[in-house]
């Protein structure tokens, strides 16, 4: 999720209680809410080592004790005041939980297991931003503010004011709980729609329904068959009509996909990517080459890259130069 949702948990998660279990909570389970992200640092070594590295180690059950002691370690050395140590540490790991939580439920996933398993786990529920959970948040985080203002009782007793923040608080996060659960059996709906339709004569192999920002009820349908790909608008409100989707064959085999496969470039890109759909096409140059692209196909299509990866390949079947980009979808 985006830094700001992970940024009203922390919050939220110290106004519903946990701000008696140290002082200097709040800070506390901001920075454990977002020390996941510190993976950022690897965007200097250039976006292909931003894939590699972001929603690494620091996103796994392995790395949770040291994120956790991180974010208590800085506020305490920043404060020079004491702390509960047992409560922050506690605190603090909740806070980092949340924040894998909160990537899981996303379509990019994490590698929860590492090191002990490089496998992405994704459960395809909110997208990286959700404007439901935006509104509520902002709503949780105003909300003592206006009551505030509206309540005179308020402005003479500050514990009136921190009980308003904590109930604001509670709703927020009960809200996420609730509304996940609810994406939750909207996507289980929208994935066996998609499977009990066929697409051009052929049976689905996989299929996957992907979130969007705005409307719970509409997703986007990610079939694969043997022979293509079908991406098609989801309305659970409405008929679904599969003869509508856009379709992406898949290429034959070619000895350029082979030697593509050969890069570090497109290897890395593949142990992301779990939606490849291939595509080869003439190159202008050198004479008799080929450009080899491959595409995510959850996060675009060829007519609209997101995340996609390339190899130009000579006449010879040798790899001239690779790229990869993150495309519309932009590093997260």
């Amino acid at each position: 999720m985006d830094t700001l949702t992970h940024t009203a948990v922390g919050l939220f998660l110290c106004r519903a209680g946990m701000n008696r279990w140290t002082p200097r909570a709040a800070p506390i389970l901001i920075l454990a809410a977002n020390v996941p992200d510190i993976d950022i640092v690897a965007a200097a070594g250039g976006s292909l080592n931003y894939l590699h590295y972001h929603r690494h180690l620091t996103h796994s059950l392995a790395a949770m004790p040291l994120m956790a002691l991180l974010p208590v370690l800085l506020v305490r050395a920043a404060g020079r005041k004491p702390i509960r140590w047992a409560g922050a540490y506690c605190a603090a790991l909740l806070a980092v939980a949340s924040h894998l939580l909160l990537d899981l439920t996303t379509s990019y996933g994490i590698r929860l297991f590492l090191p002990f398993s490089t496998d992405w786990l994704r459960l395809d529920l909110n997208n990286v931003v959700d404007l439901w959970i935006w509104a509520v948040f902002f709503l949780a985080v105003a909300g003592p503010f206006l009551a505030r203002l509206v309540g005179s009782e308020i402005a003479s007793g500050g514990l009136r004011e921190r009980r308003h923040g904590r109930g604001f608080a509670v709703f927020a996060l009960s809200f996420l709980l609730l509304y996940d659960c609810g994406r939750a059996v909207l996507r289980a709906r929208a994935d066996a729609t998609l499977e009990a339709r066929i697409y051009r004569g052929s049976v689905p192999l996989r299929v996957a329904a992907l979130p969007g920002a705005a409307n719970p009820l509409r997703w986007r349908g990610l079939v694969e068959t043997a022979d293509f790909y079908a991406v098609a608008d989801v309305n659970l409100a409405g008929e679904f009509d599969p003869s509508s989707a856009a379709v992406f064959p898949k290429p034959e085999p070619d000895p350029a996909l082979e030697a593509a496969r050969s890069s570090a470039t497109i290897r890395e890109f593949l142990r992301f990517s779990q939606f490849p759909l291939w595509r080869v096409t003439p190159a202008a140059e050198p004479e008799n080459s080929r450009l080899v692209e491959v595409f995510d196909m959850r996060f675009g299509s060829p007519q609209a890259p997101g995340l996609m990866a390339s190899a130009l390949i000579d006449s010879a079947n040798r790899v001239v130069r690779t790229s990869f980009q993150f495309g519309r979808i932009g590093p997260r």
